[in-house]
Order: structure tokens, then C-alpha cells, then sequence
């Protein structure tokens, strides 16, 4: 046991004392200790009802022979980091987090970890460190919200930034607007809609950190609570086996998290988180491969912001399991796969069901016949850019137009309001990159604004920062490299033409190169102002989108 280095032998009586001053009898001290990352606060809608679920984790742990001790994380919500100065700490956090949690399980060797986390960068931190830590491991988040149907048809968050730009031109009323105001979150649970939070729950699942149900099950449901006394009842097996993250985490497990990525249409967010997980599991995973994957998997799944279902819809008709069964169908999955149930992705298959064929499609009727995200290239991202393709009207996957450019999120959302933005406009926002924000803020509020605009259907926008999985239309982020290292997308200028072909996965500034080098020899990037403290020090060490964001030593 890990946990014998600070309570076994003479040396350890003072730490022994510790631990009795919690209560510990010398019985549960002699068991596992597993270690419950809890990361509960009042901020988070996701993240209100964790105690529940963090208790329902040491009574299981308790009853299977461990002795449960819990520790928080802390969490950003992104919904409310959105549009300010807040937004660039959220991506910031997800190295906290891993880097927290590295530190309290190393400090206080724990035998095994329950991690409970539920939105955004919690994830994919929480991930992180167990592939760091790599020792016994389990993933049961909080689970989804559900929709309201306070206007007679199904809200999510993303309604509500999108009425920002309804508003503003006019198209809702002021009790409309104050209904979706009321009604967009109805309580607990990660935003209704396949948005980051959502998309990296699956994709825990998919990858096989989590139990079967953990993507979809919502919030409010007792199976949570049932499934959080599984998870605690499984991390005893786990340790019994010695099965360790990186024994579940590898290539093949990455491709299937992939091709489930695809048929689901997630985050674009998931490609950079992805990407650093793979990273800390000491994998490599290329946006190349990423396009491979998306080609070859159609879309079966589309959940709000780019349809009208929920991801308490996909849990009635069947959740992530009965996708990865449609997908399995197809040749597109390796069965063989450990998962956090100690057996196989395949062994878990054989209890899968698919219900609404409307929710999860057969492959004949997919919405698409390749997957809902996709990798661009060009002048304008030689290292990639990254878009939600499944979410794109199709008008727009093919569009040229003259650039608007913006050297933040901000003066484009002022713009915007202002009424300054054409059809067939390009809007270019630079400096928001991991180094040139810092912090790749996503930019939900300028794309919801033009939704609500009914400006999604010929204008589009392409950033070195990132957006929100609540974000629809010709979205295009992560360009690498970003504007502060040097990119060419520091050099666009107003009226440049710029032409998008998503098909054809291109991403072009049409300017000659003579042009582009007279420009680049006159260039110096802008260094936004930042004070001392953590900005500063991860704009110093933090990598290119492309390479997932993580830390350089």
C-alpha cells in the first residue's frame, strides 16, 4: 500500500496521532486509504450537489474495505468567466487542478483515487493528474442538467446567450427575454447541451475512466447517486487488480474516445484536451490522426446548440454505450480496451441498448457521413485550426469574404452591438491565444450574438482563442500558430479576402506572399499588459493549441 508511507512502522507514530485526530480508528487506518477528489463549491450549477454524490462515494468505499478520505478542487464556470477578464483564467485552471491534486496525492500517499468532478477544465485537470499520478483510479461526475421547457420547447444555456443578440436587433421582447433569463438553467447538473462540460463527461466514459452512464445520466436522477456507489464499490476492485490509468488510457482507447468524439459532435474543446491528455499519458496524438478518425465516422448524434436534444435525450436512447455500440457495428472500435469496470469495452457492449433511432441514428439515416468536428489547414493555420463542423448551417462550409479584425473579444462584441458587421464579413480575432491572451479565452458571447443576429448564416469568425461548445456556426479556432508567436493571422488586415472551404479542411488569407513578407518584416506581435502572478508566469511556459496547451518544462 502507497498509503503505508506515512502510517506504518516506529518512525510513523506522530503521523498515526494525525490521523487518529480525524477520527481514524487504528482498524480504518489499516485499510486502503482512497483518496475522494471532490470538487464541490457554491459557484457551479454542475457543481452544487457534489456532496451527495461524495458521500455516496465513501459509504461504497467504506463497505468495500477502504477508508475514504476527501479533498476539494477548486472549479471555474465558464457561463459566468464568459465575456470578461475572468475567461482567462478558465484554461489556466486546468493545470492548477492537475497540478493540486499531484500535490495532495503525493503529500498524503493515497492507495487509490475517486475523482468527482463535473464541468469544463475540471475534467480534463482531474484526468491529467490521474495519468500523472497513475495510481488505481475512477471518474464519476456530477451529470448533466435538464432542459427547461419554460416557453413550451427545450432551453439550454446557449439559448440564453443567444438572446443577448436577439435582443439587441429587436426579435424578443422583454418578457421573451426575461423567460429565457428565468428558465435556461432549471437547477443542478453541467449545461443541458453537448457543451464542453458535457463532451469531456463522455468522452471519460468513451475512453473508459468512467462507468457506463457517467457521460449522460442526469444530474437530478438517483441512478447518479447509485452510480457514484458503484464507482466507490469498483475503485476497491480497481486497487485489488492494480488496474492504473495508464492501463486504460492508451492509443487504441484515445482512437475510441475519438470516433465517439466524432458521432457525438462535441466541444471543439475536446481536441485540446484531448490532445494534453494524451500528452501526460506520455502518447502522442496528432491533429493529422484527428482528421483520419473524423473521416472515417459519420455523425449520429447532434445535441443542442446544433439540434433541438439533450443529453438527457441521449440518455433514454441509449447514452455513450449505445453509441459506441453503433460505432462498434461499423469496425470503428477496439472492443478489447480495458475500462473502470474491469472488463473490456467489449464486455460492457453486451449490456448497450440503442432506443430512439431518431436520437442516435443508424449509420444509413447519420447526419453526416464524417465526424462533427474538423481540423483546417493553410497560410492562416500551418499548424492546424480546429471547428465544430457538425454545427455549421451549410451555406457556410464553403465562404469567402473580407476580414474585420479585432485585437480582442471585446471590441468585436462591441461591434457587433453596434451593428458594424456585414453578411459575408470574416471576423478575425487575434491575441487571444494561450500566450497572446493569455489564457485562449472562448468567445460564446460574440458567436451567440450573431446567432441571435441571424448573422451565423453568412458571416463568419476565426480566432486564435477558442469557443464554447454552446458555440454554433462557421466558428474556427485554435489557429496555430496564434498571433503572439508570430502567426500570419497577426498580419491580417481589414478587407483582407479570406477563404474557408471546411470540406476541404482550408483555411486561406488571399494575399500574395511578397505582401505577406513586406508585412512580416514591418511586424511586431502586441503583448497584452499583464500583472504579476498567474497570467504572467503561464503566458512564460504555456504551448501552442495545437500541442493541447500544456506546460512546457
Amino acid at each position: 500500500m502507497r498509503s503505508s508511507l506515512m502510517k506504518e512502522g516506529l518512525t510513523r507514530v506522530p503521523h498515526r496521532s494525525l490521523l487518529k485526530a480525524l477520527g481514524l480508528t487504528d482498524l480504518e487506518m489499516g485499510k486502503p486509504i482512497i483518496g475522494v477528489v471532490n470538487s464541490k463549491n457554491d459557484v457551479i450549477p454542475g457543481h452544487v450537489h457534489l456532496d451527495t454524490l461524495t458521500q455516496a462515494v465513501k459509504l461504497a468505499v467504506s463497505a468495500a474495505g477502504g477508508t475514504p478520505l476527501a479533498f476539494p478542487a477548486i472549479g471555474v464556470c465558464d457561463g459566468l468567466a464568459m465575456g470578461h477578464e475572468g475567461m482567462r483564467y478558465s484554461l489556466v485552471s486546468r493545470e492548477h487542478i492537475a497540478d493540486s491534486v499531484e500535490i495532495m496525492a503525493m503529500s498524503h500517499p493515497f492507495d487509490a483515487l475517486v475523482f468527482i468532478p463535473n464541468c469544463d477544465k475540471i475534467v480534463p485537470g482531474m484526468i491529467m493528474a490521474a495519468l500523472r499520478l497513475n495510481i488505481p483510479s475512477i471518474f464519476v461526475s456530477g451529470g448533466p442538467m435538464m432542459p427547461s421547457f419554460s416557453t413550451g420547447r427545450k432551453l439550454t444555456l446557449s439559448n440564453a446567450f443567444e438572446a443577448v443578440g436577439q435582443a439587441s436587433v429587436g426579435k424578443m421582447s422583454e418578457r421573451e427575454l426575461r423567460l429565457i433569463e428565468d428558465g435556461s438553467c432549471p437547477g443542478c447538473g453541467s449545461c443541458a447541451g453537448m457543451f464542453t462540460a458535457n463532451s469531456m463527461n463522455c468522452m471519460t466514459e468513451a475512453v473508459g475512466l468512467g462507468l457506463p452512464g457517467n457521460g449522460t445520466i442526469p444530474a437530478v436522477d438517483a441512478r447518479r447517486v447509485r452510480l457514484a456507489k458503484r464507482a466507490g464499490t469498483m475503485i476497491m476492485e480497481l486497487y485489488g487488480r492494480n488496474v492504473r490509468p495508464r492501463d486504460i488510457v492508451t492509443p487504441e482507447s484515445l482512437r475510441n474516445a475519438l470516433s465517439v468524439d466524432m458521432a457525438l459532435g462535441c466541444s471543439s474543446n475536446t481536441v485540446l484536451h484531448l490532445v494534453a491528455i494524451a500528452h501526460e499519458a506520455g502518447l502522442e496524438m496528432s491533429l493529422e490522426e484527428i482528421n483520419d478518425i473524423s473521416r472515417k465516422t459519420p455523425q449520429l448524434v447532434k445535441l443542442s446548440p446544433a439540434g433541438p436534444d439533450c443529453l438527457s435525450d441521449l440518455d433514454m436512447a441509449g447514452g455513450v454505450q449505445g453509441v459506441i455500440k453503433r460505432l462498434d457495428g461499423l469496425g470503428l472500435i477496439s472492443p478489447g480496451c480495458l475500462t473502470a469496470t474491469g472488463r473490456t469495452v467489449g464486455e460492457n457492449l453486451e449490456e448497450a441498448e440503442v432506443g430512439d433511432g431518431e436520437v442516435i441514428r443508424e449509420p444509413g439515416k447519420a447526419y453526416s457521413p464524417d465526424g462533427g468536428l474538423a481540423i483546417l489547414w493553410g497560410n492562416l493555420a500551418i499548424d492546424g485550426a480546429v471547428v465544430k463542423k457538425g454545427a455549421v448551417l451549410p451555406d457556410m462550409l464553403v465562404h469567402q469574404g473580407p476580414a474585420r479584425v479585432f485585437e480582442s473579444e471585446e471590441e468585436c462584441t462591441e461591434s457587433l452591438l453596434r451593428g458594424e458587421i456585414r453578411p459575408g464579413d470574416v471576423i478575425v480575432i487575434r491575441y487571444e491565444g494561450p500566450r497572446g491572451g493569455p489564457g485562449m479565452r472562448e468567445m460564446l458571447t460574440p458567436t451567440a450574438t450573431l446567432a441571435g443576429m441571424g448573422l451565423d448564416a453568412s458571416v463568419a469568425l476565426i480566432t486564435d482563442g477558442r469557443f464554447s461548445g454552446a458555440s454554433r456556426g462557421a466558428s474556427i479556432g485554435h489557429i496555430s500558430p496564434e498571433a503572439a508567436s508570430g502567426g500570419l493571422i497577426g498580419l491580417v488586415r481589414e478587407d483582407d479576402q479570406i477563404l474557408i472551404d471546411i470540406p476541404a479542411c482550408k483555411l486561406e488569407l488571399l494575399v500574395d506572399d511578397q505582401e505577406i513578407e513586406r508585412r512580416r518584416r514591418d511586424h511586431r506581435p502586441l503583448e497584452k499588459a499583464v500583472g504579476s502572478g498567474v497570467l504572467r508566469r503561464y503566458r512564460n511556459i504555456v504551448s501552442s493549441a495545437n500541442r493541447g496547451a500544456v506546460l512546457e518544462d
